[in-house]
């Protein structure tokens, strides 16, 4: 098994939206992306959409674009966010890079491959120079434990340990932190439309961005 992540091309647009309905079947349809939208990110900013490959068949995801986010009024959806799909916020003198998508096939999950697709988006932070990746994150694991607590509490106990959240325990792992919560950031039955707002800062960020940097992994 020989696993590759490379930059967005247009031939894998096909195979990204399919993977889009087989990873995240609680969101609404409105929050998923399609051929199209893949079709225009190659077009659009293709250094920072990186693709997961096992043995040349599209396993994984990771998403974005760059941005000017603002901490002082953090509240947003995903669509509002993401234009519908179609990342028309992104600018390419952005100070931070805003991650719209990680997603692994279940059926390679275990691999290493999200951490991979992690180290790829942060790799072209650091090589452009950006402050780092701030992105909402999602709580698949939330329903089992909605009876007996708030989301709030659910996400303070995952952070400390106590809990552990198919999405956020791997992102905390990652060198994420939480922000804060974002209420009705997306369509989703699984987590209440409930998200967090997670930040990973890069330690080299020297203040200046290197606008115009490339990734050809």
């Amino acid at each position: 098994m020989t696993v590759s992540i490379v930059t967005i091309r247009p031939e894998h647009a096909a195979g990204l939206a399919e993977l889009q309905r087989i990873c995240f079947p609680t969101l609404g349809r409105s929050e998923l992306m399609g051929e199209k939208h893949f079709l225009h990110h190659c077009e659009l900013f293709p250094e920072g959409e990186f693709v997961a490959l096992v043995d040349g068949v599209i396993v994984g995801l990771g998403s974005g674009f760059f941005t000017d986010f603002d901490f002082e009024h953090p509240n947003h959806t995903f669509n509002e966010m993401m234009d519908g799909g179609w990342y028309s916020h992104h600018n390419p003198a952005g100070e931070w890079y805003y991650g719209t998508d990680i997603s692994v096939h279940p059926d390679y999950r275990g691999l290493g491959i999200g951490k991979r697709l992690y180290a790829a988006r942060k790799g072209l932070v650091v090589r452009t120079n950006r402050r780092g990746i701030v992105a909402g994150g999602v709580l698949p694991s939330y329903p089992a434990h909605r009876a007996r607590m708030s989301v709030h509490e659910y996400v303070e106990r995952v952070v400390a340990g106590e809990l552990w959240d198919g999405t956020l325990s791997f992102q905390l792992k990652n060198g994420f932190a939480v922000r804060g919560m974002l209420e009705n950031y997306i369509e989703d039955s699984a987590s209440d439309n409930w998200a967090t707002l997670i930040v990973w800062e890069n330690p080299s960020w020297s203040g200046e961005s290197k606008i115009g940097g490339h990734n050809q992994e």
